[in-house]
Formats: structure tokens, sequence, C-alpha cells
């Protein structure tokens, strides 16, 4: 298995990267490519997932990120391309809050993840958090439908978030340092 690879990004499109890793070059599919530039020397934790007509390499910028892509495969059901889909559209910290508080309202929103999937993490990984990553994860998806609303795009919203966020504060206070990681 492939845990990660540190190299040169020499090409990002809206799904992958390609890097140059001693002249080997790799194509990752990433969650958020624009976390990424071109000639960035770079470390990126990846999955490799081995399926019986494909193999492909998953990257992702920290070990959170790929933590909860490896929570939603476990799940019944999801695969790694819904997976992939799934935090495109959110955060860890955001889904683990959903997923704590059995918001699937939320996970519905998810792109592939319908009611019953929805229904199915919950299931499936409110049993594996514990009560310190209920915690050290519990901020409210209210913030991002904020920020969405007002435009921002998604990668913007979770980079501000991951900056922005303190055990224990309050929504509005996220919302505004948030506000003023984006707009710098």
């Amino acid at each position: 298995m492939i845990y990660g690879l540190k190299g040169r990004i020499v090409q990002i499109d809206s799904e992958s990267i390609i890097v140059d890793v001693h002249d080997i070059f790799y194509r990752i599919l990433v969650c958020h490519s624009d976390y990424f530039h071109v000639d960035e020397l770079r470390l990126i934790y990846t999955e490799q997932i081995i399926r019986e007509d494909e193999q492909y390499l998953v990257g992702f910028i920290d070990d959170e990120e790929r933590r909860a892509f490896l929570d939603l495969i476990s799940v019944s059901g999801i695969g790694p391309k819904t997976a992939l889909n799934a935090l495109r559209a959110t955060s860890p910290a955001l889904l683990y809050q959903a997923i704590a508080s059995k918001d699937t309202k939320y996970l519905k929103k998810l792109p592939g993840i319908g009611p019953k999937a929805a229904s199915q993490i919950i299931l499936d990984i409110k049993g594996q958090l514990s009560e310190a990553d209920a915690t050290d994860k519990s901020l409210s998806p209210n913030v991002l439908e904020a920020l969405l609303s007002l435009g921002f795009k998604n990668s913007d919203i979770n980079r501000a978030i991951k900056n922005a966020y303190l055990p224990g504060i309050s929504d509005d206070e996220l919302l505004k340092r948030c506000l003023q990681i984006i707009r710098k």
C-alpha cells in the first residue's frame, strides 16, 4: 500500500493532480484540487484503490481527510468514488459533526448520498466515534451553508473553517473568523 507520496505537482485539473516523484508521474484523485499548486513540492497522503477492473490513487491534504475517506468507504454501499465526491462537498469536521448529531438532512445534501446511505453512515460510523472525536469535531453545518449562500467556493470555505475553528466557538464567531480569512 502507498501511504503517501512526496513530489512536485506538475499538473492540476478539477478532480486530480499529477505528481512527479523522481521522474515517475502519478495521477492522484483528490477532494480539493485547488489546495494544490503547480511546481509545489508537497507530501500527499494517499490511499490505493484496487478493483477488478481498475486501480487508482486517492490523495488527501492531511491525515484527517484520509481518515474521513476511510470511514466513509467502510460503510456498506459507499464506494471510493462516492466517498470522494461527498468529501468534495464538505470537510471532515462537518462530516463528523453531522454524524455525531445524527443530521441525515445534511448528509443527504452530499453528492451520491441518499436517505438510505445517510442513515447507514450514521449507523456505521457514529458507534466508532469516541466522545473526544465528537467533541473535537463539533461545529455546526450552518456555518458552511451560510458561507455557501454568500457565493464562496467550497475549498475556500473548508480552508477557512479549518483555520478559524476553535473548540467551543459559537457559530456566529466562527462565521466572522471565516469571513476574515476568506477575504484576505
